[in-house]
This record gives structure tokens, sequence and C-alpha cells, in this order.
């Protein structure tokens, strides 16, 4: 046993000696400055390496946390998130920098940014995977990326993101409007004519200026004659034609001819 133990010993320094034969990796950014880390995680931003910047933006803000070149970096690194695919840490670092620099001359970019990572997320789920059936969509990032265009157009409104994150907004009150109406519509396939007066009703006391208000009013309409609701039946037809007199629901109802996706 004494011979077994003295073999293992052996064995085990043999390891912990070769260990020393593969030496670190040499970090090629020993010894940059701040400027040098600044500019070559630039540099690495432009080129498309999300992954290079991120790392020397990184190191950037551990070596010199103080000065301009670390409050740029702290921007700088949650657009190199959001480029490599990465939402959660990009707006993480965007709030991050608001909390840090709430009165830095930029921070309006940071608010459209924090936006517009929460806005493309909602593009690729709303259009890019346009098989899905939107009642099984998430419109939490959608709600996030109002929220925080909100939060721009109120704080900074002479910003020169002001007027695109308006626009933006526009689009999203469409999208949140569509898809409650979309679930009214689904429930109304299903004789669930409570649930889709509910959806509807949300639709138009949330999005009231949304084009999709016509259609949400229709469905209560329907809703109401199918359950026999005579009285609540003829109060909304009577918004309804006042608002929209020509409206197609009349002669066409709900079927619809072009894709659900196609929010206007």
């Amino acid at each position: 046993m004494r011979s077994l133990a003295v073999i293992v010993a052996l064995f085990l320094a043999s390891l912990v000696a070769g260990c020393g034969l593969f030496p670190d990796q040499k970090d090629e950014t020993a010894g940059w400055s701040a400027n040098k880390l600044y500019t070559e995680a630039k540099e690495a931003l432009n080129d498309g390496a999300y992954d290079k910047s991120i790392k020397y933006f990184e190191k950037l803000e551990s070596r010199y946390p103080y000065g301009r070149f670390a409050q740029q970096a702290q921007i700088d690194i949650a657009y190199a998130y959001w480029k490599n695919n990465e939402p959660a840490s990009a707006v993480a670092a965007c709030d991050r920098f608001i909390k840090l620099h709430p009165n830095h001359p930029n921070v309006d970019y940071v608010y459209y940014l924090r936006g517009l990572v929460n806005f493309n997320e909602d593009l690729g789920l709303l259009g890019l995977i346009s098989q899905q059936d939107m009642t099984e969509r998430d419109p939490k990032g959608a709600r996030e990326s109002f929220d925080a265009f909100k939060e721009l157009v109120i704080r900074f409104p002479d910003s020169k993101y002001t007027p695109d994150a308006i626009l933006r907004m526009k689009y999203l009150v469409n999208a949140l409007a569509s898809l409650e109406v979309h679930v009214a519509r689904y429930y109304m396939k299903r004789n669930a004519y409570v649930a889709a007066i509910n959806r509807a009703q949300y639709a138009l006391i949330n999005y009231p200026e949304a084009p999709a208000t016509e259609e949400a009013l229709y469905i209560m309409v329907k809703a109401y004659d199918l359950m026999g609701m005579d009285d609540l039946r003829d109060d909304v037809e009577r918004v309804m034609r006042k608002n929209y007199p020509n409206s197609v629901y009349y002669t066409r109802g709900l079927e619809r001819k072009e894709p659900w996706w196609k929010l206007w």
C-alpha cells in the first residue's frame, strides 16, 4: 500500500510540474492606455467583431474606471451587446448607464437605444416569424420599448432622437392594439364571447387612436349579438356607425383576406 501511495504522489507531482510547461496566454492589451483600448474597441465594433469589442470595452472600464473613455465605453458596450444579439445584456448596460450618469449629455441616446433593443426584438417576433400565431407571443418587449421611447420623448423633447422615437411609438401602439384584437378574434372563433369582449374593450381603452379599434368595436357588436344582449349591442353599434359609417366589417364580417401580421 505504501508503494502505491508513493506512485500516486509521484504522478500528481508530475501533473503539477507539467502545468508549468503551458504558461498562461499572454494578454495582448497589457500596458495599453485608455485611448489605445478605446480605439481598438471602437475599430472592432465598426468591423462587426462584437465579441472582441465587448472584451476591450470591459477591460477599459475595469482598468480605467474614471474619465470620458470609461463613460463612452459604457455607452458603446450597450450598442455592441445589441448588435451581438444579446438584448438582455444591452438593456442592462443601458439601465446601468442611466443610473450612473443621469445628466450625461448623451443620456438621451441611451434611452433611445434601450427602446431600439426591445423594438427590434419585437419586430423579430411580429415580422420575421410570421407563421407563429400572434396569440402565442408575449407583448412585453413591445410595451417596454414603448415605455423607453415615451420616457425619451418626455424627458428630452428636443433630442434629435425624439422624432424617430415618436414614429416608433405609433407603430408600437398599432402593433399592441392589433395583438389585442387578434386575441379577441381568437376567442370569437371559440365562442368565448365574454373573453372576446374583454380583449376588445382593452384595445379600445388603451389604444383609442389605433386603426384596430374599428375591428374591436365590430367584435363587441357581434359578441353581444350572439349572447342576446341587444341593448349593449345597439349601444356599441351606434358608436361604431358614428365613427366608421363605411366600415368594411358591415359587409365582410370578421373574415380577413390579408395576413394577420399586416398591421395596417
